[in-house]
């Protein structure tokens, strides 16, 4: 068993009584993974008929989040291609208490690396307006990378402060997650690196900070809206109690569920997650996104798309300075003076000249488009690793697949096909 903070064994002896070995125990078996299928992509059935490796049962209300097992299915093509997304499997309890709707407009606060994002974009069908933020950069690139990867297009993701944020949208989005961030007690046996950081005084320090988030929260939650809070610890002080403290600070707000998972009772490694609703009331106030446009580079794009798909996509189209381009969500509300790190689905870039796509573009729309290298697993893996690929037919650019789901871009010309997809993203790429 990994050797656990004497600090935190006390408490946890002291909490849960009877039931203390039981949780103890629980440290001698392995950490327990989860898959979650993209129905953004696939339809959980389907997928379940196709699936590569072994999956195990259904672990929550969302037919789409099962286990697995000691496979990588991260190293799989359909990952790349979006089709699934890998996750700790108490994490992805979040589907069971928020119900996120089309149409809605919905913050993720502290939403790094994207697994709750990801959840709630599928529920959300494609539709409304996400947008997901971060406050650390490095992080919130990833968190970037992984939203492209599953082709959701209607979602802004922002690197910023819960402050200026809640400066911009007083009351008004319909849902409002904060995933916050703690002293990561359930994460001790996934990421053993966390068990020298926790301390007492840690836990006190990720308390107070969670009490200014979920301040900022809650004057982001419009009238009638949900307040959803997570955890992945166990510490009183940053679950029960920090729900019970903020509704004496937020009397119009109140407590419709919460739930705690403990390893012991729960096939994964631990979470606190707690539901909110504002009282109704309060008047939305907000300014719809300022769409920059380019007669020029929209000419480029539409010839470019109308050739690329049998019924090409609809939205606006904003044109940054440096000529990237991006199809906005309908809906979305300005986001001055933010730090945006993406725009709904970025379609490419126009250099004066003529328009290139983007990775996006295809992870987003290339399904429906006309030109499609289509690949077996195995012959994906050989785009995937940055090869060339032998082309028979119309020069240009096409959405390589893996069977039918895209994976990026390449450039059919001479006889081959010049493999486009980002370097970062290859299969060797940090593996």
């Amino acid at each position: 068993m990994i050797k656990l903070p004497e600090n935190f064994i006390e408490r946890m002896r002291e909490r849960l009584g009877k039931d203390f070995p039981a949780f103890l125990a629980s440290y001698d078996l392995p950490p327990v993974k989860g898959l979650r299928v993209n129905t953004l992509k696939i339809s959980a059935e389907e997928f379940f008929r196709r699936a590569p490796f072994p999956l195990g049962e259904q672990f929550c209300d969302d037919p789409a989040c099962v286990y697995v097992g000691e496979e990588k299915p991260g190293a799989d093509p359909y990952h790349f291609a979006g089709l699934y997304y890998v996750q700790e499997p108490s994490a992805m309890k979040v589907g069971d208490f928020t119900n996120a709707c089309k149409k809605e407009r919905v913050l993720d606060l502290c939403a790094a690396p994207g697994g709750k994002t990801t959840h709630i974009a599928a529920q959300m069908g494609g539709e409304g307006v996400l947008i997901a933020n971060e406050i650390d950069p490095v992080r919130a690139k990833a968190l970037s990378q992984n939203v492209e990867r599953m082709g959701i297009a209607n979602c802004a993701v922002t690197n910023a402060s819960p402050e200026s944020l809640a400066a911009l949208f007083p009351g008004y989005f319909d849902l409002v997650l904060v995933d916050a961030p703690c002293s990561g007690e359930g994460m001790f046996k996934k990421e053993p690196n966390a068990i020298p950081e926790w301390s007492l005084e840690n836990v006190a320090r990720c308390a107070a900070r969670q009490r200014e988030i979920l301040d900022r929260a809650a004057e982001m939650t419009a009238g009638g809206g949900r307040l959803f809070y997570s955890t992945c610890t166990f510490a009183e002080e940053e679950d029960e109690w920090q729900i019970e403290e903020f509704l004496k600070r937020h009397p119009d707000f109140s407590l419709v569920e919460r739930k705690k998972l403990y390893p012991h009772t729960f096939r994964g490694e631990g979470h606190f997650c707690a539901l909110l609703q504002r009282a109704e009331g309060g008047t939305l106030r907000t300014r719809p996104f300022p769409v920059r446009h380019s007669a020029q580079a929209e000419k480029a794009f539409r010839a470019f798309e109308g050739d690329f798909f049998e019924s090409p996509p609809t939205g606006e189209i904003h044109t940054l300075p440096d000529g990237r381009m991006y199809r906005v969500p309908a809906g979305m509300p300005d986001l001055a003076g933010v730090r945006l790190l993406r725009l709904g689905a970025e379609l490419g870039e126009w250099d004066g000249k003529r328009f290139k796509p983007a990775h996006a573009f295809a992870m987003a729309y290339g399904a429906s488009a006309k030109r499609q290298i289509r690949l077996t697993r195995e012959g994906a893996k050989k785009y995937l690793l940055g090869e060339v690929l032998p082309c028979d037919g119309q020069e240009g650019w096409c959405v390589v697949c893996v069977e039918e789901f895209p994976l990026g871009l390449g450039k059919c010309t001479g006889g081959i096909v010049k493999n486009h997809l980002p370097k970062g993203l290859r299969m060797y790429a940090g593996r």
